[in-house]
């Protein structure tokens, strides 16, 4: 029974925060956050218009390799071999919905449409191009 007494007697404290510390250091790195967070919205949805970017890029290279072959532009995607990949609301992972929005024997409009809004503001990011390749963001976000 001495022995065990002498054992814990020996043991060295630990030095360790308190639960008030620890609670003061957490409040001030979510203060931190939300200082920053409002600044990274605009990032995050600038980076996100590169997926709408790139699939209508892509969609203008198909119409015009159909346009070649067949002296007419195409408003359906499957004829042109464009394969739209799932939104996030299908269960996907794409963040913009791709469609021609008209099509004809020399002019063709295709849109990109947000799934969700990104900042919150209701309005969704919308990217258009035509058969001139001229890309341009009709609705901010």
């Amino acid at each position: 029974m001495e022995k065990n007494k002498k054992h814990l007697k020996s043991k060295p404290l630990l030095n360790s925060y308190s639960l008030t510390e620890i609670l003061i250091v957490l409040a001030i790195i979510g203060i931190l956050i939300m200082l920053a967070l409002p600044n990274q919205t605009s990032v995050v949805a600038q980076a996100k218009s590169i997926e709408a970017q790139t699939m209508l890029n892509h969609l203008y290279g198909l119409e015009k390799n159909y346009f070649y072959r067949f002296s007419k532009y195409e408003s359906d995607l499957q004829k042109i071999g464009f394969e739209p990949v799932p939104t996030l609301d299908e269960g996907g992972q794409a963040v913009y919905k791709i469609e021609i929005v008209k099509a004809g024997t020399n002019f063709f409009k295709a849109r990109a449409t947000a799934v969700s809004d990104f900042d919150g503001d209701g309005n969704f990011n919308t990217w258009e191009i035509d058969q001139n390749n001229h890309l341009v963001e009709v609705i901010k976000d």
